[in-house]
């Protein structure tokens, strides 16, 4: 195979993105408190805020958006949406929501009450903040190898099966009304799960009689790593490896904004038919109609297309690759990232970029804030201000939309984090002025401290 990256498609429609000085990005940066989540984003070079909603359509999709059809009820284009889903995750009941947060609210809506824990591999800032706003708990027990930034382990978004078989047995199995299994693992660099993992999380559900339930906004990527790093996987088409994943679950939540290639929609899956009726309830209060789900029919139709075409080959062989190659340019200078690179974004690991910044002057968005200062990028903070005290790692995620940047944006990218890893000694922290009770990083205002005499 040739060695240079190239993108498995042609480009037939640019949108202009806008030049800023430096002095015009701090005078934006100070309007914005500080948080790169409000700022105008005619004001960002390269948006690497997330991967969430913000990748390119493809012609197909394109076309099937104009076969949408916007009936209220029982609409053509909910029976594609519905027959796509199914085709790859095989579950008994979907249900569209507008994205995967809805999914979230409605699903632990009905399985939790105050007092029930949830145990994830990690829980992502929705899942976990839908998990609490109902009084219950979320437990993150990933491998001791997901906690540290540097450790190679071809799948450190695995789930400590001992330790969840311990805290079932710890608080009782009448108050973990299910587990969840992030793929790949946003929280924890991007960071996949294996088969072998999936299916002894499956086991020990099943032994206790617990509902497993996957969050899938990446599905793709996880199934691609599993066929370049897990034995027996290697002939396998990513679809093969997707459909097997999901057979050893109950359920599912997804966004796809993600791994389902559009720019707004998610669902919920599940293979219970009594707790479906309660959740589609939910929905008609919340969400709209059962066969639409708050989104129009062009939007189930671009979901339908997109999920399949999340899983072909050559897409995911050129996402990995690109991916890494970010990666691997800037820490072959030093600069410290979670290894292995991961699939959808390069975590810079804050705390050894900047060890100077304690965790309670926020690193990540510390260094964050420079990346925009330095290059007009904008990226986001996962680790003190997104997570609190629940945070083990202080990391600034670089998330590269689906079919949007070109290998010389990603080279841009890397130029500017190398100046900045220059002038890492320089970095302040900030302190943080207003915060809102849930998903304070949204909406957060922040200070820079004051240099040291």
């Amino acid at each position: 195979m040739p060695r240079t990256i190239i993108e498995p498609f042609r480009i037939k429609s640019v949108e202009p993105i806008r030049w800023t000085t430096r002095a015009q990005r701090e005078k934006l940066l100070r309007a914005a408190h500080y948080n790169l989540f409000l700022l105008s984003a005619d004001d960002v070079l390269i948006d690497l805020l997330t991967d969430s909603g913000t990748g390119a359509m493809s012609t197909h999709q394109w076309a099937a958006v104009m076969e949408g059809d916007e009936s209220y009820a029982g609409s053509k284009s909910f029976e594609r949406f519905r027959t796509s889903i199914q085709d790859i995750f095989g579950y008994t009941n979907v249900i569209p929501t507008h994205q995967g947060r809805a999914a979230e609210r409605i699903l632990f809506g009905v399985t939790c009450k105050r007092g029930d824990v949830v145990p994830n591999n990690t829980h992502f800032d929705t899942t976990r903040a839908n998990v609490e706003f109902v009084g219950a708990e979320a437990v993150d027990i990933v491998i001791s190898e997901g906690r540290e930034p540097q450790n190679r382990h071809p799948f450190k978004g695995n789930m400590d099966v001992t330790a969840l078989r311990e805290l079932i047995a710890h608080v009782g199995r009448e108050r973990v009304p299910l587990v969840m299994l992030t793929v790949t693992n946003n929280a924890g660099g991007g960071q996949p799960v294996s088969m072998d993992n999936i299916r002894q999380v499956s086991a020990a559900c099943r032994e206790h009689k617990i509902p497993l339930y996957f969050d899938a906004c990446r599905f793709a990527e996880n199934s691609y790593f599993i066929k370049l790093r897990e034995p027996g996987y290697e002939s396998k088409t990513p679809k093969q490896i997707a459909q097997e994943m999901f057979g050893y679950g109950d359920g599912c939540t997804m966004s796809a904004k993600k791994d389902g290639m559009a720019n707004i929609g998610g669902f919920l899956c599940t293979n219970d038919d009594l707790l479906a009726q309660e959740q589609k309830d939910l929905l008609i209060l919340t969400e709209g109609y059962p066969t639409y789900g708050g989104l129009a029919g062009r939007d189930l139709e671009a979901v339908a297309v997109g999920v399949q075409e999340a899983l072909e080959e050559d897409y995911l062989r050129y996402r990995i690759a690109s991916t890494a190659y970010l990666g691997n340019h800037i820490s072959e200078q030093g600069v410290p990232i979670v290894q292995p690179p991961g699939g959808h974004a390069i975590y810079l690991d804050a705390r050894e970029f900047l060890p100077h910044i304690p965790p309670d002057q926020f690193p990540g968005v510390a260094l964050a804030t420079e990346l925009y200062l330095e290059g007009g990028i904008r990226s986001v903070e996962i680790g003190a201000l997104m997570f609190g005290a629940a945070a083990k790692m202080d990391l600034v995620r670089l998330a590269i939309p689906r079919r949007v940047y070109t290998q010389s944006h990603i080279d841009y990218v890397v130029e500017i984090i190398l100046e900045v890893w220059k002038k890492r000694s320089s970095i302040r922290g900030l302190k943080l002025v207003y915060e809102a009770a849930f998903l304070r990083h949204f909406t957060a205002r922040l200070e820079p401290l004051a240099a040291k005499a």
